[in-house]
């Protein structure tokens, strides 16, 4: 729940329903991509509502939302449930990105600020030098550099399906998750230093290798046949 769910009445009204409703929407996105609603979750309206200290119009609002980005379904009955996805989809997901993702990662080389580069690079290296693993800030330096591709990529079409892909490989109950952190933050190191030096070829081969590298780890430690 954010701060703002949890203000007083006169100051949530104040912002309107429509900014109620994002923000709503916002409280409701971090509580799936952060494992508080995990995949198969029955979501109860008046339950949730009340949890966030809210109406259930605003909630409504933002569960279609949600449905709309792939987060969330129609269960039986009225209720939402929580998008789950097994190791099989998450393993077509990232072979559909190893396709895509490489060339949005080349078509962003000049579009991404430097400001904002060096940013994301500073995120990571603070990543690595914590003292503890959290795995918000994990997801975090995630995003932000997947994202970083997708915003700047000047495809509105490949962007979409990035993001779609990219919110079903995070439904992924990922175990062992901190093993990744390395791996993971490695690997995105490579990739912005292939962007900073505007090298196309080596872009497009360091993206490839990082979800390669994905994949095989899924499969490394859920022993799954290639699929």
């Amino acid at each position: 729940m954010t701060d703002a769910l949890a203000a007083p009445g006169r100051k949530i009204a104040e912002k309107g329903q429509h900014n109620l409703a994002s923000l709503t929407y916002k409280a409701v996105s971090d509580m799936i991509r952060h494992r508080r609603l995990k995949g198969g979750h029955v979501i109860v309206e008046a339950r949730l509502a009340e949890t966030l200290g809210i109406s259930r119009t605003p909630l409504r609002e933002a569960l279609q939302r949600l449905e709309g980005e792939g987060l969330v379904r129609k269960g039986d009955g009225r209720n939402y449930v929580v998008r789950q996805v097994d190791v099989g989809e998450y393993l077509q997901s990232l072979k559909l990105r190893l396709l895509i993702e490489p060339e949005a990662a080349v078509l962003s080389i000049n579009a991404i600020p430097r400001r904002l580069l060096m940013s994301v690079r500073q995120e990571i290296h603070d990543l690595l030098g914590a003292t503890a693993y959290h795995t918000d800030a994990h997801w975090f330096s995630d995003d932000n550099l997947h994202n970083m591709i997708i915003d700047h990529c000047g495809n509105a079409v490949m962007a979409k399906v990035l993001r779609e892909l990219r919110a079903t490989t995070r439904l992924f109950e990922i175990d062992r998750l901190k093993d990744r952190l390395k791996p993971d933050s490695t690997e995105h190191l490579v990739i912005i230093e292939a962007i900073d030096r505007g090298d196309v070829e080596e872009t497009r081969r360091a993206v490839a290798q990082h979800i390669e590298s994905l994949m095989a780890f899924t499969r490394m430690h859920l022993q799954v046949a290639d699929l």
